[in-house]
C-alpha cells in the first residue's frame, strides 16, 4: 500500500485516478479550491480527505501527482518540492501506471468521454476492468487485466502512454492556445498512434483519420461503404437508436442503444471494434450497450415545469452540431433552445464564425459570459463578438429564470466545459 497526495484533486482525471487508487487500497488525499465541484462527490464516497490549497498535511513518504491544469509555480508544488517530495505529472503518472495491463486508450477531439463510459460498461459485462472515465469517474478492480482510460491530446500529454489499443474517435482543430493548425493536431495523433502497440479503432468517416499516416493496424468503423465495421438501418425510436452493424460485409447483430445522434451510434461501433480486437462475447456487448444510461454532463436530462432541461459538455462547433442534431432527434416536434457558455478566450477567438453557425441550428440562442479557465484567465474577443453573429440570439440576464419563464414545453439546452451548471442551478431552486 502506498500514499498519494494530489495536487488540484478535483480535475475530471485527477479525480478519477484518486478514486482508482483507493479502489485499489492505496491512501489516497488530494487538496484544491474550495468550491463544490461534481467532481468531489465521488471522492468523499471514498472517505478521501480533500483540504483547500496549501493546507495538507504531508509527509516525505507520499507520492504526489500534480493535475496539469497548473505550472510548475503554483504554490503547493512549490511546496511539496521544498520538502523534498517528488512531484510526478497526471500523464507521466498514468502512463506508468497501465503498464502490465492491456490498456485501452480512447482519444479525439470529441467524443472520449461518452465513448470511455460506453467501453467501459460494455466490458464490465465481460470481465472485470480498471477504468478511468473524463467525467470523474474511477474505477479500480484488483486482478483486472483491462485498463481503459480516457487519452487527451491537448500539449500532447496522450504521448506519455503506450496503449495496446488507441480508439481515435475523430480529429478536429481545436485548444487553439497549443496547436498551430489542423495540421499540427493531426502530426499528434500519427505521434499517438505510432506508440499503441497493437491495434487501432479509427472513425473511417472522419477525413483526417483517412490522412494517418502510421504502420499500426487500423480497424475502421463508420457509415460509410469503405469502413470494416458499419452501421446501417438506423431507426430512431422514443427509446434509443437500432442500427445493423456488419463485420468485412458479415452481419454481426442488430443493436440498441437507449441515446440519440448519430455521433452516438459512432461511439458504439467504436465499443463494438475494441470488443472485437479484444474477442469478447458480443452477445454480451450487445446486451450491456442496450442499458448504457450516459455519463455526468453528457446529454443529462431533468424536467423544469413543463420544460426540459439537457445539461451537456459541449464546448467546441463540432460538439454544439452534434448536441443539437441528438436533441433534434430526440424531440423533433420540440421547440430548441441554446444556453452556450464559451470555454477559453483563445478558442472562441480562433473558431468565432464556426461557433455562430453551429448555434444557429437552436430555435432561440442565449449566451454566458466567457469561462476563462485555470490556463486563460482574459482574452481579446468578449461575448458580444459571438452575440451579433447570430441573428436574435440574446445575453443571459442577471435572472435566468426570468429569461427562461417564456418558455413551456421545449428543449432548454445548457452547453459548456466551465462552470454552466451554476445557470441551473438558479433555475432548479426557483
Amino acid at each position: 500500500m502506498n500514499t498519494f497526495h494530489f495536487i488540484g484533486i478535483k480535475g475530471s482525471g485527477m479525480s478519477a485516478l484518486a478514486q482508482i487508487l483507493s479502489d485499489l487500497g492505496h491512501q489516497v488525499q488530494g487538496e484544491d479550491i474550495e468550491s463544490f465541484l461534481y467532481t468531489q462527490a465521488p471522492l468523499e464516497a471514498r472517505n478521501i480527505p480533500l483540504y483547500p490549497f496549501g493546507e495538507a498535511p504531508l509527509s516525505s513518504t507520499m507520492q504526489v501527482i500534480a493535475s496539469n491544469a497548473f505550472d510548475d509555480n503554483h504554490p503547493s508544488i512549490i511546496r511539496c518540492q521544498q520538502l523534498g517530495m517528488a512531484v510526478h505529472r497526471y500523464h507521466h503518472f498514468l502512463g506508468e501506471r497501465i503498464k502490465g495491463y492491456t490498456s485501452v486508450a480512447i482519444t479525439g477531439a470529441h467524443g472520449k468521454t461518452t465513448t470511455t463510459g460506453m467501453i467501459t460498461h460494455a466490458l464490465h459485462g465481460c470481465e472485470p476492468v480498471c477504468s478511468l472515465i473524463g467525467d470523474g469517474t474511477g474505477t479500480g478492480v484488483s486482478g483486472a487485466r483491462l485498463f481503459v482510460f480516457e487519452s487527451c491530446e491537448y500539449k500532447r500529454h496522450f504521448l506519455a502512454y503506450q496503449p495496446d489499443i488507441a480508439v481515435i474517435t475523430n480529429i478536429d482543430f481545436d485548444h487553439p492556445d497549443y496547436f498551430k493548425d489542423i495540421d499540427d493536431v493531426r502530426s499528434a495523433f500519427e505521434a499517438m498512434a505510432a506508440l499503441t502497440g497493437k491495434q487501432l479503432v479509427v472513425c473511417g468517416d472522419d477525413p483526417q483519420i483517412r490522412m494517418l499516416q502510421t504502420d499500426t493496424n487500423i480497424l475502421y468503423y463508420g457509415f460509410g461503404a469503405d469502413n470494416d465495421l458499419r452501421a446501417t438501418n438506423l431507426i430512431v425510436t422514443n427509446n434509443g437508436t437500432a442500427f445493423d452493424v456488419s463485420y468485412k460485409d458479415k452481419r454481426i447483430h442488430q443493436f440498441d442503444i437507449p441515446s440519440f445522434g448519430k455521433h452516438n451510434v459512432l461511439n458504439a461501433l467504436a465499443v463494438i471494434g475494441v470488443a472485437l480486437v479484444l474477442d469478447q462475447d458480443m452477445d454480451m456487448v450487445k446486451s450491456r450497450l442496450a442499458t448504457f444510461t450516459g455519463v455526468q454532463r453528457r446529454f443529462t436530462e431533468k424536467p423544469w415545469g413543463t420544460n426540459i432541461v439537457i445539461d451537456d459538455y459541449a464546448h467546441h462547433p463540432s460538439e454544439i452540431r452534434a448536441t443539437l442534431e441528438a436533441v433534434r432527434s430526440k424531440y423533433p416536434q420540440k421547440k430548441v433552445v441554446g444556453i452556450f457558455q464559451p470555454h477559453t478566450f483563445s478558442r472562441l477567438e480562433k473558431l468565432m464564425d464556426d461557433f455562430a453557425l453551429s448555434l444557429q441550428d437552436a430555435d432561440d440562442v442565449f449566451l454566458c459570459q466567457i469561462f476563462g479557465s485555470a490556463r486563460e484567465s482574459a482574452g481579446t474577443v468578449s461575448i458580444d463578438d459571438l452575440r451579433t453573429r447570430i441573428p436574435n440570439a440574446r445575453l443571459v440576464s442577471d435572472n435566468i429564470t426570468s429569461d427562461m419563464s417564456a418558455y413551456n414545453d421545449s428543449i432548454l439546452v445548457f452547453m459548456g466545459a466551465g462552470d454552466i451548471q451554476k445557470y441551473q442551478d438558479v433555475l432548479f431552486r426557483s
